[in-house]
């Protein structure tokens, strides 16, 4: 690779930064726009030479801190994942950006908005060239921190007050299992990517087990997902680079880069399998019971990361980067087709309070079936090549059956939400009044994305950085992932039909389980509930009891007692009294001589 790419990625350090610090109240937002624009267009130069010989290009600097036994600096390794996804994080945050000129223009700080955007994509590719765990673990608070405070950007709402601690008390319980790997590395291998991952023949389970759990907490897997759906009370540019190209991916793609730590401990790979499938399933699951149209794309984002799961507990890092690529177009699409949508409606975002949206807002409807579509993994659109993969993989491992079957369940209930998405707000009648029309200025970043959520499948197909082996299987079972997707979708419209003519009725206890996100309960409603009153029971039953016991009447009642007993030789024992006067008055009597 020549000397040319890393100049390259340094500029698009060196222009964001820039563009970052210049961000003030005279700055005009469009100025960073075409600063994206233009690093986008730089990114992809490097990409030439990376199809043409797959080399890994290493930078260092000088050492910063020097101790005996390690030297810290600056060092980025630009390799297949990063020389790909930089220009996928750059395009995607691009075309939000243009997007939030426009969502967020009544906002008084929309400069400070934008420059917080461009912060949190400056710390992902932090994470995506990092070549050392410190670098690594800078750029991962850092898209923790940005996470907080762009959730949390309307902090008049108590709702985004308590989502965004949310986001950061569960990402810190994650980031325990990367403090943990961390320490261990430092302990008994190194700090370095290229020198630990010669040494993944040795399987230890502390500092797999450290990278497992700092994915689940980033990566929002099942048991830490409750913080993903609450994220949504931000805006909605925040949700889709939220979803698509930072923070949530940010955990799988560390997986991907220390995937040869994980190579050889069948364990952490099983955990994976098991953890992935589940996750695929409950999250597709909770996604129907949702009315909420963000809250449904963000369970659809958890589903699609425990695809991502199930894929690395397969042994197959690259086909989880795949989709990890592919769903970035969709779903950032997604996100700012349901941004138009809320605006137009008056920031209504309930279902069943949209319709008719086909005929007023024509074009972002148009998107949003591109975008569902290409989620359920529609043949030809760029989902279809990973998703469709990803099945087809399952079917020809050997591979519990039971994380295959959850998989198409999950599969089939993707397209049965997504299809609730398009019936419920495009067709029927309109629900509410639509005061607000299409602009242009929405249109241009949304088409840039559906052309990609369109063609980055087949372009990705058609380079060499994809090469398809020729595997045989049964019609049935290469059919088998798309006769699913369509059943689902069959599903939901038949369900749609049947069910809005009817009158609503109380949820079901099952319903209820998934609508509130089922394990939500636990740690914010029954431990939280538990916990206090163990606590007022100890307070008040011991603590009050065992007081007035040694310090209230008793105990004053206690103290006189022996104060008394000390003053004073009177015993109040009368009988022993009555028979010591009575003996000694009797031998008085007796001595006595008459």
């Amino acid at each position: 690779m020549s000397l040319t790419t890393p100049t390259i990625i340094l500029a698009i350090f060196f222009s964001l930064t820039i563009s970052t610090i210049q961000s003030t109240p005279k700055h005009h937002p469009n100025n960073t726009k075409y600063t994206l624009m233009l690093t986008f267009m730089i990114s992809v130069i490097p990409l030439n030479s990376l199809l043409n010989n797959d080399n890994e290009l290493t930078m260092l600097l000088m050492p910063l801190i020097t101790t005996p036994t390690e030297n810290i600096n600056i060092t980025m390794s630009l390799d297949t994942l990063a020389l790909i996804f930089i220009p996928v994080a750059l395009f995607i945050t691009w075309s939000i950006t243009e997007f939030s000129i426009w969502y967020m223009s009544s906002d008084p700080n929309i400069n400070k908005f934008i420059k917080y955007l461009t912060i949190f994509l400056i710390a992902m590719m932090i994470i995506i060239t990092a070549n050392n765990m410190y670098q690594l673990f800078i750029g991962w608070e850092a898209v923790g921190v940005m996470s907080f405070l762009l959730i949390n950007w309307w902090n008049a709402r108590s709702n985004a007050n308590t989502a965004a601690l949310q986001a950061i008390i569960y990402n810190r319980i994650g980031d325990i299992g990367l403090i943990l790997t961390t320490t261990w590395l430092i302990t008994f291998s190194s700090m370095n990517m290229q020198e630990l991952l010669i040494q993944y023949e040795t399987v230890n389970l502390v500092p797999t087990m450290g990278l497992m759990a700092a994915a689940i907490g980033k990566s929002a897997q099942f048991s830490l997902h409750p913080w993903l759906p609450a994220a949504m009370e931000g805006p909605t540019p925040v949700s889709a680079l939220l979803h698509s190209s930072t923070m949530v991916v940010a955990g799988v793609f560390l997986l991907i880069r220390l995937h040869p730590i994980l190579h050889n401990s069948h364990t952490m790979k099983t955990a994976c399998l098991l953890l992935g499938a589940t996750t695929t399933m409950f999250a597709a699951t909770a996604a129907i019971t949702q009315h909420d149209i963000k809250k449904i794309i963000a369970l659809s984002t958890t589903s699609q990361l425990g695809l991502m799961m199930t894929m690395l507990g397969l042994n197959q890092p690259t086909l989880a980067f795949l989709h990890m690529t592919m769903h970035s177009f969709f779903k950032a699409l997604l996100f700012l087709c349901s941004g138009s949508f809320i605006h137009s409606l008056n920031n209504e975002q309930d279902l069943r309070m949209m319709g008719n949206l086909l005929k007023t807002t024509p074009m972002a409807s148009s998107f949003t079936i591109i975008a569902s579509l290409s989620l359920m993994g529609m043949p030809f659109l760029s989902g279809f090549y990973s998703k469709d993969t990803i099945i087809e993989t399952m079917t020809n491992s050997h591979v519990n059956l039971w994380a295959l079957m959850i998989t198409l369940a999950a599969t089939m209930l993707s397209a049965s939400y997504s299809m609730q998405i398009i019936l419920l707000t495009l067709t029927g009648p309109s629900r509410t009044n639509n005061p607000h029309k299409e602009t242009k200025s929405t249109n241009l970043p949304l088409m840039r994305l559906a052309i990609a959520s369109i063609l980055i499948g087949s372009m990705t197909k058609l380079t060499t950085l994809q090469t398809s082996p020729m595997t045989t299987m049964p019609m049935m079972v290469k059919l088998m992932a798309l006769i699913i997707t369509i059943l689902g979708i069959t599903l939901s419209k038949d369900l749609a039909q049947t069910t809005l003519a009817l009158p609503p009725k109380k949820l079901q206890t099952t319903s209820l389980f998934f609508n509130q996100l089922a394990f939500f309960n636990i740690p914010h409603r029954a431990l939280t509930m538990n916990t206090l009153k163990s606590s007022q029971q100890i307070s008040t039953e011991l603590m009050d009891l065992w007081t007035l016991e040694n310090f209230g009447p008793k105990g004053l009642s206690k103290t006189f007692t022996q104060l008394i007993l000390l003053s004073t030789q009177q015993k109040n024992m009368i009988k022993n009294y009555m028979t010591t006067f009575t003996f000694t008055l009797l031998i008085l009597l007796t001595l006595t001589p008459t």
